[in-house]
């Protein structure tokens, strides 16, 4: 991981709790989960964020869902959620997460493993 970064990824190997549809299996898509608490100054710059890293990698065709915790509680604590924002993939496997700043757009890649996503 990229030294400096401000970001915890972890891989997940439990059962998916949806987002997940078929048509990202048959055009290897990527599907993305970004939970935010509300409209906070974190949660909008993690949207910004996320637009960005979409745009330099080329992820406009990503299938992204936005949850409110707030709003979904149950979708929220099924995946666990203990702090946001998180941005999940969970599609293709593994299920990969990090937590935090998501700024340094080549390091959330990285650790979500999106750019190898991008060329499947």
């Amino acid at each position: 991981m990229v030294a400096g970064a401000r970001l915890l990824a972890r891989t997940c190997r439990r059962r998916n709790t949806g987002g997940v549809r078929a048509v990202d299996r048959e055009r290897g898509g990527v599907s993305l989960r970004l939970y935010v608490a509300r409209d906070t100054a974190p949660s909008a710059q993690a949207r910004r964020q996320l637009a960005a890293l979409r745009e330099r990698i080329g992820g406009e065709h990503w299938d992204v869902e936005v949850v409110d915790v707030f709003e979904q509680p149950g979708l929220a604590e099924a995946d666990r959620i203990l702090a946001t924002p998180i941005l999940i993939r969970l599609f293709p496997a593994p299920r990969l997460s990090v937590i935090g700043d998501f700024s340094d757009s080549h390091a959330v890649a990285t650790a979500l493993d999106l750019e190898e996503a991008v060329d499947r």
